[in-house]
């Protein structure tokens, strides 16, 4: 960090924010005209869907050292989930329904 002045660092910034940047925006801007097909739309409609639930489902599993708990925690957060409630109640009903398990049953 000695050799590199503060300039430098700021040109740094700016340089990987546009590098960032510009893989986002091209595709954007050069294909807006384009028309997919139906098919091809639904399928692109349920990539967030497939790609959060293969975020979360591993972290759910190891995130307490004891799976069945996590299970648990995670059953209960997705009928939680399914009676469209607040995310954050989603979230504390799942840490409480795991800290239940491990206290009654473990």
């Amino acid at each position: 960090m000695d050799n590199i002045s503060f300039d430098h660092l700021w040109l740094v910034v700016i340089a990987m924010g546009i590098v960032t940047y510009l893989p986002r925006m091209l595709p954007m801007v050069l294909l807006q005209k384009v028309k997919l097909p139906p098919f091809i739309n639904r399928f692109l409609g349920f990539v967030p869907f497939a790609v959060l639930g293969a975020l979360i489902f591993p972290g759910i599993l190891f995130s307490t050292g004891n799976i069945p708990s996590a299970i648990f925690g995670g059953i209960i957060s997705i009928i939680i989930a399914l009676l469209d409630v607040n995310l954050i109640l989603v979230v504390l009903g799942g840490i409480l329904s795991v800290f239940v398990w491990q206290v009654l049953i473990q």
